[in-house]
């Protein structure tokens, strides 16, 4: 599970954990074979900060997902200011084999008028770049080089760094991240044998538009380790919790 030894508080009613930008909501689904998880969980927690941690508990799995402030700690003599930064870290623990799990983070379908949305990945980063004329925003998250490598940090099974050479050879590989119409992303993962977890950040960052440094692309890279350490580090301001009634 996600910070057993952070301070928690379980909130009474549950709704939708979301990321709100300027354009749209970022919203989260899992699902687990032909299943989708519904969009409320079915419990949700306040960790220090407001920081909401929504859970899911199925037969098979035990999805959670951590809402949370995020700083990049971006140098400022080479970087622009950042207008805001949030991440997003989800956790499956396998609690029988799993051979379909696919987790997804998506703006809405129709974005406003005038706004440009594009696949901005690489260098170990599945990313998309949403912007009109006042504002840039940056989604991004581990593509599949970046999946295989977090087994040797704890955060993905260790049989997976053996499917590296899946990589660079997708005619035969069933997991990888589906970029869809460019307005979010989805991580197809690889088997889970039971007993396994796996944990995948989602960064979402916004600037001015008119910054030319490329800080939102340089601030969606960390690890989850990274972010959890942030977490666990302290309280911070308020992230973007549903209304727990």
């Amino acid at each position: 599970m996600l910070l057993p030894t952070v301070p928690r508080i379980r909130l009474r009613s549950a709704g939708q954990p979301v990321i709100d930008t300027p354009f749209g909501s970022l919203t989260f689904t899992t699902t687990i074979g032909s299943t989708g998880l519904p969009l409320l969980p079915d419990e949700l927690f306040e960790l220090p900060g407001g920081r909401p941690l929504a859970r899911w508990v199925t037969p098979g799995a035990r999805v959670e997902l951590l809402l949370t402030p995020y700083d990049p700690e971006l140098d400022p003599d080479v970087w622009g200011p950042l207008t805001d930064c949030r991440a997003a870290v989800w956790r499956i623990d396998a609690l029988a084999p799993l051979g379909r799990v696919r987790f997804s983070a998506e703006l809405p379908t129709r974005l406003p008028e005038g706004v440009d949305a594009g696949w901005d990945g690489g260098q170990g980063l599945a990313a998309i770049t949403v912007e009109d004329e006042t504002t840039r925003l940056t989604v991004g998250g581990n593509d599949e080089e970046t999946i295989c490598s977090a087994a040797d940090a704890g955060e993905a099974p260790r049989q997976w760094a053996a499917l590296i050479d899946e990589v660079y050879d997708r005619s035969f590989s069933t997991w990888g991240v589906d970029l869809g119409h460019n307005h979010g992303m989805s991580w197809v993962l690889p088997p889970l044998e039971a007993g396994d977890h796996c944990e995948l950040p989602v960064v979402a960052v916004r600037a001015p538009a008119a910054d030319e440094t490329g800080n939102t692309w340089s601030a969606v890279m960390p690890s989850p380790t990274v972010l959890l350490r942030q977490v666990a580090a302290g309280p911070a301001k308020r992230a973007d919790a549903p209304d727990a009634g």
